[in-house]
């Protein structure tokens, strides 16, 4: 069974929402959680996740928020908090990590955490039993595969193309997923222009999706109410997760 990864930005529009979102996700066929900390510049993600920071933001969005949210979703299906390195690093990255241990929370995300520099806390990482997800792209080279794969766990997440979240972008990714797989193990997991006519074709050769935008899309549509929002959201992984187990 290939999995899906759910990606939706948290405490929007607030926390109770974000709550029932995910365990409707998870009902609706979303093995994995990733919770998306609002932040000023996210570097990596296209317009409509930018947006919804944006909303976060403008709604006051603390850290309290994301842990009390966190505090009700990780008990319940396996999530992971994705960041950029910016608000860990002020929080403390240790303390970030004992919080994802008293919640149940695996592990981190964080897309501006380049390899060298994960090197430096897997320390960290180790001492609370936490997973630093481990990212390959189309651009890298295979030594560079190898050294930043051998190690994953969890799962690996491959971008699809070189560029923002949402873009729908498209590379051929064989040689890519070919060379992944030959010195791991690891699920491989692609993100990055996924949607319910992209999945069936990128999920070829690989175990699983990881879908952000067309979620979040639905999330910040101020013309839904929040049962439509979780309706559309919900109708969309199912379709997506049916589509890639075809």
């Amino acid at each position: 069974m290939k999995k899906l990864v759910g990606y939706i930005t948290s405490s929007v529009p607030s926390n109770n929402f974000s709550v029932d979102l995910a365990l409707s996700m998870k009902e609706a066929g979303v093995d994995i959680l990733e919770l998306g900390i609002p932040f000023s510049d996210p570097v990596a993600d296209g317009p409509v996740i930018e947006k919804a920071n944006q909303i976060a933001l403008k709604n006051k969005f603390s850290l309290k928020d994301l842990f009390e949210v966190s505090s009700k979703i990780a008990p319940n299906m396996e999530m992971f908090w994705m960041g950029y390195m910016n608000p860990f690093y002020h929080y403390g990255l240790g303390e970030f990590l004992k919080k994802a241990q008293e919640f149940n929370v695996e592990g981190m995300i964080i897309p501006d955490l380049p390899y060298e520099e994960a090197a430096l806390v897997n320390n960290l990482f180790e001492k609370y039993n936490k997973v630093n997800i481990s990212f390959v792209a189309p651009t890298h080279t295979e030594n560079r595969i190898k050294q930043i794969v051998e190690k994953s766990q969890k799962f690996i997440y491959m971008v699809a193309y070189a560029g923002i979240t949402g873009s729908g972008q498209s590379e051929d990714l064989s040689s890519i997923i070919k060379t992944v797989k030959k010195y791991s193990t690891t699920p491989l997991y692609i993100g990055f222009g996924v949607d319910e006519k992209t999945c069936k074709e990128k999920v070829k050769g690989v175990d699983g999706v990881i879908v952000g935008s067309t979620f979040v899309k639905h999330l910040i549509d101020e013309s839904l109410s929040n049962k439509e929002k979780i309706s559309k959201i919900t109708a969309a992984a199912k379709e997506i997760k049916e589509k890639i187990n075809e």
